[in-house]
């Protein structure tokens, strides 16, 4: 499975992607792992420094590239970076169809990423997560989080079941 957190800098998208690393590993085999692919990590490796449109395009087609392969190979995947454009997210959820789940993360906190703002960021507008971060911590977005999860997990065994 992928799990894709989108959002604007600052949401929690790396925190809160973090804490459900660590909560799918909890009580697995020591070999079993789940891939991270982070935006930050992403540019500090590739040098990108550009984040205008061209910039953030490039990053996440860099990551749909590393995240598909990954998932290709029977590893789960958890992806956090801002991915501002619709076009781009959705053409990725059509490939991988019911093996992304997409998160929007969001919140009206001021938590010190504001310069790194994308001016044009478009929203999902459908088959999504909606967590919102405002006022809350890291681990009680996870528990919001990891309860939409199990939902979307339950609706598509029974969706599989009735075929």
């Amino acid at each position: 499975m992928i799990y894709w957190f989108t959002g604007q800098p600052g949401a929690g998208k790396t925190v809160i992607a973090n804490l459900l690393k660590e909560e799918l590993e909890k009580g697995r085999s020591f070999f079993y792992k789940v891939q991270r692919v982070d935006g930050d990590d992403l540019r500090a490796l590739t040098k990108n420094t550009n984040y205008g449109i061209e910039g953030r395009v490039t990053n996440v087609a860099l990551a749909q590239k590393i995240t598909h392969f990954l998932h290709n190979n029977d590893e789960d995947v958890i992806v956090s970076l801002v991915s501002p454009y619709i076009d781009q997210r959705e053409e990725f959820k059509a490939l991988l169809k019911d093996k992304i789940i997409e998160i929007y993360v969001h919140t009206t906190d001021i938590r010190g990423r504001e310069k790194y703002h994308v001016e044009g960021y478009q929203k999902p507008l459908k088959n999504f997560i909606n967590l919102d971060t405002t006022g809350k911590t890291p681990e009680e977005s996870l528990i919001t989080l990891k309860n939409e999860i199990q939902f979307i997990h339950r609706e598509m065994a029974a969706l599989a079941f009735r075929s």
